[in-house]
């Protein structure tokens, strides 16, 4: 008997700790819904593309990246149904233990009415009672009858309250089977989704073969532009470092002239020296960031560490909008063709608005080929709008984060479309999503 109370004890107590590092039911509910609603936009983009007859490498991209939300979507339910699976045999377990406990305390209680009807007569109690051999056995005779009438009432009251959980965990119990069937109904839905987003991206597949032509002449006016674009850039950084040691080569001449005052002013007057003040030296310490000439002031100092404690939180630069085409080496499937990208192309409606990541200042402001670009500074990191058809700031503007930027200009096969980069202090691309928050 003892084994198995304490078995009951540490099954209680380890069960919480066991699946508290699983995500509840409600999260993966709740992460499922945005799924679906993520699934739902792209359908929307989906069928305005194909109703405008947009270009087929942004279809086949749109129709990628629904085939990789609906995976997600799959793998959550997945866990969905393992998180249900779990809470129908902890459910059972429960369940049967209850029914056990149940069958005692009514057994007990019979017990306990058969020994109460042999002994209901009022000569069988005072003869309990006064057959004690002290007054204070008596006493205690006294308070044990009414400690054991109590026991019977607190039996019939236990047997009440086991009775009502244990209809609650028979409710529970098949609630939980019943979102389980809907939740595998759903899932087999989903696959077969899946299945048709497969066959839909290989027939895209096949009209990118067809088009590989004029694809690649597609290819060859990106990379022209994206060399263009490097090399705008690239001379903006090489300005602002340039400026940035001239304010940092300022900045300690300031401080030699204040030092040499100070060493004359102790001079000419010996009786009344200036007392020195110690300079701090600071050493580098493994682990610490790397401080650049763009950080010899403490705005542009509290600039970068406000861009670096931003990195995965960062807000996107357009409120709707797909990444058509992302950071690096990418391919055409289908054909040979390979492109190369310095940041995140975003296809978006034409017009829409571009806002600003981060705080910041406006470096540049540039036409390439009559599309627009705007490079902003934040401490030692670089952000990039391009493929712009309006510009709502001008260079050394101050920009908040949200701030206007301008709005999406339109690309050779009339979807909107803006380029996004972050670049370092040197002028290197770095892939921009690693910074922005997940969507």
């Amino acid at each position: 008997m003892l084994k198995k109370i304490l078995f009951v004890i540490l099954f209680v107590v380890m069960t919480p700790v066991l699946f508290a590092q699983s995500p509840s039911k409600e999260d993966l509910q709740r992460k499922t819904q945005d799924l679906k609603r993520e699934i739902d936009n792209l359908n929307k983009s989906l069928a305005d593309i194909k109703k405008n007859r947009k270009g087929a490498l942004v279809t086949y991209n749109l129709i990628r990246n629904k085939i990789v939300a609906r995976e997600r979507l799959v793998q959550n339910i997945n866990k969905e149904v393992r998180v249900l699976d779990d809470n129908i045999y902890l459910s059972s377990l429960e369940i049967n233990k209850l029914k056990k406990e149940l069958d005692t305390l009514k057994t007990e209680y019979s017990q306990s009415l058969v020994f109460a009807y042999k002994n209901r007569s009022n000569y069988d109690y005072l003869n309990f009672i006064f057959s004690a051999a002290t007054f204070n056995d008596a006493i205690k005779r006294i308070t044990y009858l009414k400690s054991y009438r109590q026991y019977r009432e607190q039996q019939v009251d236990n047997i009440n309250k086991t009775q009502d959980i244990l209809q609650q965990k028979i409710a529970s119990l098949n609630s939980n089977k019943t979102q389980k069937s809907q939740t595998l109904q759903e899932q087999t839905k989903q696959l077969v989704d899946l299945e048709k987003d497969r066959k839909e991206q290989n027939q895209e597949v096949s009209k990118l073969k067809s088009q590989e032509n004029n694809l690649a002449a597609q290819i060859r006016k990106r990379e022209k532009e994206r060399v263009q674009m490097q090399n705008a850039i690239a001379a903006a950084v090489r300005r602002e470092q340039a400026e940035a040691r001239k304010k940092a080569l300022a900045i300690a001449k300031q401080k030699a002239d204040d030092e040499k005052r100070r060493r004359d002013a102790a001079a000419s007057n010996p009786g009344n020296p200036v007392k020195e003040e110690p300079v701090a030296v600071v050493k580098p310490k493994p682990g610490n960031r790397t401080y650049s000439p763009f950080e010899s002031t403490e705005e542009g100092k509290a600039a970068s560490i406000n861009f670096e404690s931003g990195r995965g939180r960062l807000p996107w630069p357009v409120d709707a909008g797909f990444v058509s085409i992302h950071f690096g080496r990418y391919n055409i499937p289908g054909t040979t063709l390979y492109g190369q990208s310095d940041g995140i192309t975003i296809s978006l409606p034409v017009g829409a608005s571009v806002k600003a990541i981060s705080d910041g200042e406006v470096t540049s402001v540039f036409d390439l080929g009559g599309e627009q670009a705007v490079l902003v500074r934040h401490g030692k990191y670089f952000s990039t709008y391009s493929h712009l058809a309006s510009v709502n700031v001008s260079r050394n503007q101050k920009l908040g984060a949200g701030t206007l930027i301008g709005r999406s200009a339109a690309n050779d096969d009339g979807e909107g479309e803006v380029l996004f980069m972050v670049s370092n202090e040197r002028g290197q691309a770095v892939d921009p999503e690693g910074w922005l928050r997940r969507r």
